[in-house]
This record gives C-alpha cells, structure tokens and sequence, in this order.
C-alpha cells in the first residue's frame, strides 16, 4: 500500500529536519574539539559567517576560531531549542546555544558563557545539507574566575576528560567526523 502524498512529505520534512539539526550539532561538536577539516565539512564552500567580531568566509572563520581556540583551555556548546522552517532544498535554522569556555586570561584562568542563537541558512545540494550562511546573536553572557576542582586529587585521577582534539574518547566512538 503506497504512502500517502502528505505523508511521504512529512516523513520527508522530517528526515530533513533531523540531517539539519545533526549538522549545527556537528559543527558545535567541530568547534569543541577544534578539528578544523570537520568545521569546513559543515559549510558550503561559498558560505558566510557573522559573528560579529569575526566576518567573512566560512573558511576564514575556521582559520579565526581555530587561532581564538589556542587561548581556550576548554570549550563547550551546547545546542538547545531548534526552529527549522524549510522551503524545498532550503531552509531557516534558529538554533539557541550555550557556549562554555575556560580561557587563560592575565589574571588566571576564566570561565566565560554566551549565551544566544544561531541563524542559519541551510541548502541542500548535491543531496547534502550544509550551511550556507550563519549569523550569530548574542543574548547575555556571564565572566567568572575558574574554579575548576577536578583538576585537583582523587577527581583528576579517576575521572576521563575531554580532549579538544581527536584523542577525544568521541573519535574512538564515532571513528574520523560523524
């Protein structure tokens, strides 16, 4: 028995959705483990990025992040509510992020969250979602000395860390990217 038309949409617009969401995923995943090949792999070779402090091409903006990324001890994004209108082999991504970063600073190390949104337009080509260009809003943010006590014993000893690199434990899981 053959699918329905709006059925065949939905299920359509849904895988649609997921692939775009696993893509801002991925690329706070790239960012967090500073893998410069799998940021590129997330853009369209002709794509834009604002944000603010930093505009221009997708591939400049690797080049950037990964300089800005050498004074970060660690980082975190977290992606959390999604808004996906699309329109055929586009779409508009509203994405709200945390990102947490430990920074090394002149007066000891910092803990710096910023919080805001992704805007992103998505094109599909080729068969392939990747961004086409980002903006990013910024909403608040909050600057805090570190207090990092897992850094101190029994804790530093026992508990696995991440890495900002493909020694990550995520690159044994997944393998090379995702």
């Amino acid at each position: 028995m053959p699918l329905s038309e709006d059925l065949t949409l939905l299920v359509r617009q849904t895988a649609d959705r997921h692939d775009i969401a696993q893509l801002i995923c991925q690329l706070a995943r790239a960012i967090d483990r500073r893998d410069k090949a799998l940021i590129d792999s997330c853009f369209h070779e002709d794509a834009s990025d604002d944000h603010g402090i930093f505009t221009g091409t997708a591939r400049e903006f690797s080049d950037w992040v990964m300089e800005q990324l050498k004074t970060y001890e660690r980082t975190q994004h977290i992606i959390a509510n999604q808004l996906i209108t699309l329109d055929g082999d586009r779409a508009a991504c509203e994405s709200y992020f945390h990102a947490h970063h430990v920074i090394n600073a002149q007066q000891g190390a910092i803990n710096v969250v910023v919080a805001g949104r992704y805007l992103d337009r998505v094109e599909r080509r080729d068969s392939v979602w990747r961004i086409a260009s980002r903006n990013v809003v910024y909403d608040w943010s909050r600057i805090d000395p570190a207090t990092d006590r897992w850094n101190e014993e029994p804790a530093k000893s026992k508990l696995q860390r991440g890495h900002a690199s493909p020694e990550d434990a995520s690159y044994a899981l997944f393998g090379v990217g995702v």
